[in-house]
């Protein structure tokens, strides 16, 4: 059985499942300007030619070095960012319960999060950080500006959202996603006191899944970045975790590991996710590049085609979607296979529309591939 029917058949028998779970989400948060840099305007508002591709981009910058250049950044859109609020805007929309965590505004909301606030009975713990996503064809340049995620510490969660609250949260979830480790300096300090502090307390389910991925994890150090990679592992003793990862990510991961490099193909996809898993010592492993996506659990490996799109109407939040597509998946139920399915199915709709799917939209938009 194809991929695509295995999914359409699965989705049918356990879609009906998504709203009685319960997601608890964080711990980011980010207002998106969605810009695209200029390279000739013909006129006010749109009536410009945007530079194409990160090379343009960079040949452009490069070409300044010694005198100056102004680059304009067209603005096309502001929303609301960060790993985390996307992903949980795309598990609401997914049918899950969501409850969310994270820096939405300090003193007030910021008015982007205004409505996802009120959704997910959302608990703000610090202001959002903020990001000038430059997007072309071949992909984006996120320019942040994070200082107010620096307040997040486990302290500081427990005194804004109270040590009752966070733990009654942390006992009724299903899944527990803490999301863009990259960005956020203290949180591998509030993993390990999850660990040591929060999770021996609430009541067992080996079904609760821990979802956390990187974003990006160049600019921190090689030993800060294997001494979360050992902590996720811990994760296991409370539930099942799913670490995921692009391949760029994926292959840094890999090497840090000491592994030695392989050529990007769907069995050496599949053979860096299983070696990955296997080092961690966790439950699933799933590596999404652009054009296809592989997982490694302990069910064994998947491997599927992804839905490339040649001109995405939006591509911040691509990789949000797959993950939320993923993990709402296996939550469901759903096989490796058909879970991978969902996932680049996710993706795929909402780069096309810049809309989060429901599971109806994703068996119909699956059907029609």
């Amino acid at each position: 059985m194809n991929s695509k029917t295995l999914t359409l058949q699965e989705l049918k028998a356990n879609a009906h499942t998504a709203s009685s779970k319960k997601a608890l989400i964080g711990i980011d948060g980010f207002v998106d300007k969605i810009v695209r840099p200029v390279d000739q305007r013909s006129g006010p508002g749109d009536q410009f030619t945007p530079i194409a591709t990160i090379a343009d981009f960079g040949a452009r910058i490069s070409s300044a070095a010694g005198k100056s250049a102004n680059i304009e950044l067209a603005p096309i859109l502001e929303k609301l960012g960060g790993n985390g609020p996307i992903m949980a805007n795309a598990q609401y929309a997914q049918g899950l319960q969501v409850r969310y965590l994270g820096a939405l505004g300090k003193s007030t909301i910021h008015p982007v999060f205004t409505e996802f606030a009120q959704k997910t009975n959302a608990v703000s713990i610090a202001d959002p950080g903020i990001t000038h996503a430059a997007e072309f064809s071949d992909g984006k340049i996120m320019l942040g500006s994070m200082a107010s995620l620096e307040e997040i510490n486990y302290q500081h969660i427990v005194d804004v959202m109270g040590a009752d609250e966070l733990s009654k949260s942390f006992a009724e979830a299903d899944l527990i996603a803490m999301v863009n480790w990259t960005m956020i300096p203290h949180l591998s300090e509030v993993f390990n006191h999850f660990l040591e502090c929060l999770l021996p307390s609430i009541p067992e389910s080996k079904d609760r899944i821990f979802f956390f991925d990187l974003a990006d994890p160049q600019k921190r150090s090689k030993k800060d970045l294997l001494e979360v990679l050992n902590i996720f592992g811990k994760f296991e003793a409370f539930g099942k975790v799913i670490l995921g990862l692009n391949l760029r990510e994926a292959e840094q991961v890999d090497a840090l590991l000491g592994f030695e490099p392989i050529e990007n193909t769907p069995d050496n996809l599949q053979v860096l996710a299983t070696r990955i898993r296997e080092a961690l010592k966790i439950d699933t492993l799933v590596v999404h590049p652009t054009h296809d996506a592989a997982c490694a659990t302990p069910e064994g490996t998947a491997y599927v085609k992804g839905l490339f799109c040649e001109k995405p109407k939006i591509t911040t939040g691509a990789g949000d979607h797959f993950n939320s597509g993923f993990v709402t998946a296996r939550l469901i139920g759903l096989s490796p296979a058909a879970a991978l399915t969902v996932a680049v199915a996710t993706s795929g709709f909402y780069v096309r529309t810049a809309v989060s799917p429901s599971l109806d939209e994703l068996a119909e938009f699956i059907a029609t591939w």
